[in-house]
């Protein structure tokens, strides 16, 4: 690890370069592991060491960014003078008010050591853990066990400073034969809770059920969703419909309905980035701390992410409508980095749970569908959050309360928004995701009348 004094002592140095009228400088330093496998063995070992400095350079309302990895003090001395002139070059944003200033720092802690000094040794020894168990049992395994540890310092000439590191495992894997496939998957901070052994038997076990599938035909089924297909319903909340630009630019669903019932009394979504059993990060790519921001609670729609940005044009615009409303807005910590155009997005989401099980779920379901994951999921409606998409690897027939047989994968267009309304059941017990901008953390879930459209050809 580069470590905080050396970070602190290069973005001092590129401070004091900088004539701009306010600079931001961010350092980033990520250090990561892959091992690859595919057909049952391991064909690929890749480490990747590296940092990234990104200055933003403001000069009165005009702003530049530019990066670079060259940290020696003549690229550092490039790097400021090309921001400083890229700004000088743009255009005015009268949206933009100021960088943000100083605040404290929460203290969290996301690094686990075991993970950062995870060597090729212990992932091959997980990945050979799936493969043995795919081997075993007449099938064929691939996927990836990856472990990283990122370093990242934020500081500005407000006199922003922020310093955090934290890491994560994933493993994943699809095995298969001819007639079908299973998958199973697990994301944790400290590499020693991901278990080879479980998701070999999980994806296993599938494969093993899911052959000679039948098909059936499209129409709205109760549906029992594990939850890597939540975790892709609440992927596309947080794109579509939970950060303050769509809302701003009234793309999102929330624009309008604060305050207002947009989902089922029992659905609770929020984003908490200092939650322990998310990924912890106490701060966002402009040095402000993270807050928790409740998005639905209890079914009410509450509030959206923030960051300095957003929340200063959002103030200006209800100044200059001189109405009664004093709210002022301020980020909640959610900036990506310097020259993203995406706006603000939630990184640690999590969906409250419930008191089922999944094998409750099926136990209450008189015909429907389980759902192990989803494949290919693109937008239709962004605004009512409309998406079309494919099941994959594991998708069974619920009959009187039993899963009987496999199924052919279904394609299904269905608004998410309204499914969040007719959600049934939610599982007591929750999992770790990557998400669209960090992760979020989902139970199972037992949904009304979910939307299949069309059946696939395997």
């Amino acid at each position: 690890m580069t470590g905080e004094e050396e970070l602190k002592r290069l973005t001092d140095n590129a401070l004091e370069m900088s004539d701009a009228d306010q600079t931001e400088v961010v350092v980033i330093a990520p250090q990561s592991a892959l091992t690859r496998f595919a057909n049952s063995y391991i064909h690929q070992n890749v480490e990747q060491q590296d940092v990234d400095m990104r200055v933003r350079a403001v000069i009165g309302k005009k702003i530049g960014v530019a990066s670079s990895n060259d940290l020696s003090d003549e690229g550092m001395r490039n790097l400021v003078e090309r921001a400083a002139t890229l700004a000088r070059h743009q255009k005015d944003n009268p949206d933009f008010q100021s960088l943000p200033s100083p605040q404290t720092i929460p203290k969290v802690d996301g690094f686990v050591e075991r993970t950062a000094r995870t060597g090729p040794e212990e992932r091959a020894t997980t990945v050979g853990q799936i493969c043995e168990a795919a081997t075993a049992n007449g099938l064929t395994a691939a996927g990836a066990y990856r472990t990283s540890a990122t370093e990242i310092a934020v500081a500005n000439s407000l006199g922003v400073w922020a310093y955090d590191r934290d890491t994560m495992a994933d493993a994943n894997t699809v095995v298969m034969s001819d007639k079908g496939s299973g998958h199973a998957e697990r994301v944790s901070l400290d590499a020693g809770e991901i278990d080879g052994a479980a998701i070999a038997k999980e994806a296993v076990d599938t494969a093993l059920r899911n052959v000679d599938q039948v098909e059936i035909e499209p129409g709205e089924y109760d549906v029992v969703f594990q939850e890597y297909a939540v975790a892709d319903i609440l992927d596309f909340f947080a794109y579509l419909s939970f950060g303050a630009q769509a809302f701003q630019e009234k793309r999102s669903f929330m624009a309008g309905r604060i305050g207002e019932s947009v989902m089922g009394e029992n659905i609770s979504i929020w984003d908490d980035g200092l939650a322990a059993d998310g990924s912890p990060n106490p701060f966002d790519f402009e040095g402000v701390p993270r807050r928790r921001v409740d998005f639905v609670e209890n079914g009410v729609a509450r509030d959206v992410v923030w960051d300095t940005y957003t929340a200063g044009k959002e103030n200006a615009n209800r100044d200059g409508q001189g109405g009664p409303d004093k709210q002022r807005f301020e980020s909640t910590g959610h900036a990506l980095p310097a020259s993203s155009t995406f706006g603000p997005v939630p990184s640690n989401m999590f969906l409250g749970t419930g008191d089922a099980t999944l094998d409750d779920m099926v136990a209450s379901t008189k015909r429907g569908v389980w759902v192990s994951r989803f494949w290919y999921t693109r937008p239709v409606h962004p605004l009512n959050v409309v998406v079309t998409g494919m099941t994959r690897d594991g998708t069974f027939l619920i009959e009187d309360g039993k899963i009987t047989k496999p199924v052919k994968n279904l394609r299904f267009t269905q608004s998410y928004l309204e499914a969040m309304n007719r959600v049934e059941a939610i599982g007591k017990s929750s999992m770790l995701h990557h998400a669209i901008a960090g992760v979020c953390r989902v139970p199972p879930l037992k949904i009304a009348k979910w939307n299949f459209t069309g059946v696939s050809q395997y």
